[in-house]
């Protein structure tokens, strides 16, 4: 199979001129290089296609790949982690993982929560502020956690995101809204055991991988996996496989917020445990980290004693029993009883009207022959 390779290559952007910040969710040569040696070694053909300005070029050529391998994650607005997977979808190209309506709403903190509110999912309440005036209706419990509506990798989590006055809210939200130029999610601040839950598989056949405790040392920045802990995790933060009930409750949420958002393949899911004791959802992550050594999902499947090439395996082939079984809904579309008649009365009218016996015409008057001549 020729699978194609989709990504953003830090180096790239940073060439470009830009900043070390804007670029935190953009990938290294090294996650690249591990990547693409896991997917060959189950025996496909790599083609190394980059962002999405560069797969626009290779479609405008002609190019084609019987599945895109895509972990993009975009450059601008809520919806840049859906760019390739709806470019991809306009050509009939199958991809891995979430499909482009699922990532945008799965970017937005604010929508997913909602959702998932809707639906029953435990998640801690919240506000989204849009402008600084949004603040004055804020109504939640001190303390209380902000941060950008739609990042991942822990963009704009520092100290400054745990708020415990009116005061602090007001500056940490203005910071926020003036660096990111998006709107700021504002929810309590939770206090218990932090989890992220990997997750493999789509719908029915959707399993956790394992509950990932999160544990903060010495030198980590204080109650949160912010970036700079995130970056800096082999000196700051240590992580268990939780077994015990809270962790079985983590993986119980995590899968549910996951199947009733539709996500696909693999990812990952947050969650934090509150003061009263019960598991929260925080957020989910459908284009989740896959360096092989630094990322979440491949530390906790390493934990296990499991191999990467093992992990990009799986969900390789979660994505193409998928698309098999797409691509056969497709091509035999269930005909209805109703259409089944249809069909069924055509057919004998037509058989009918070939079968009807053919009426010979009647001798012409020889009074109308006369009158001619």
């Amino acid at each position: 199979m020729r699978v194609g390779l989709t990504y953003d290559l830090r180096s790239d952007y940073l060439n470009e001129g830009y900043s070390l910040e804007e670029t935190a969710e953009f990938d290294k040569e090294d996650t690249i290089d591990g990547l693409a040696a896991a997917i060959a070694s189950h025996g496909h053909t790599v083609d190394r296609i980059g962002h999405v300005r560069a797969l626009v070029g290779r479609l405008a050529k002609g190019e084609r790949w019987d599945l895109v391998f895509n972990i993009a994650e975009g450059l601008r607005g809520v919806a840049r982690e859906a760019q390739v997977p709806a470019l991809l979808e306009a050509y009939g190209i199958p991809c891995t993982f979430a499909d482009a309506g699922v990532l945008t709403l799965c970017l937005h903190k604010g929508y997913t929560k909602a959702v998932l509110q809707a639906a029953g999912v435990a998640t801690a309440p919240f506000t989204v502020i849009e402008r600084v005036s949004d603040i004055e209706r804020v109504a939640l419990p001190y303390p209380l956690f902000v941060k950008p509506v739609a990042e991942g990798t822990g963009k704009g989590i520092t100290p400054k995101s745990i708020v415990r006055t009116p005061a602090e809210l007001k500056s940490a939200v203005t910071d926020l809204l003036k660096r990111f130029a998006q709107p700021v999610l504002v929810e309590p601040y939770l206090t218990g055991r932090e989890f992220t839950v990997g997750v493999l598989g789509s719908g029915a056949s959707a399993r956790a991988v394992a509950a990932m405790e999160i544990h903060l040392g010495e030198k980590a920045e204080p109650g949160l996996y912010s970036l700079s802990n995130k970056e800096n995790y082999e000196d700051r933060v240590t992580y268990t496989i939780a077994t015990d009930a809270l962790g079985r409750e983590a993986e119980r949420v995590a899968l549910a917020a996951w199947n009733v958002l539709g996500c696909r393949d693999g990812g990952r899911a947050d969650l934090r445990a509150g003061s009263d004791g019960k598991i929260y959802f925080l957020e989910v992550n459908p284009l989740a980290g896959i360096n092989p050594k630094t990322s979440d999902l491949p530390i906790m499947w390493r934990m296990l004693g499991r191999k990467y090439e093992q992990l990009i395996g799986l969900i390789l082939d979660e994505a193409i029993v998928r698309v098999k079984r797409t691509a056969k809904a497709a091509k035999a579309p269930k005909v209805s009883k109703d259409e089944n008649d249809k069909v069924r009365v055509l057919r004998d009218f037509r058989r009918k009207k070939a079968e009807a016996p053919r009426i010979a015409a009647a001798p012409k008057s020889r009074v109308r022959q006369r009158a001619r001549r």
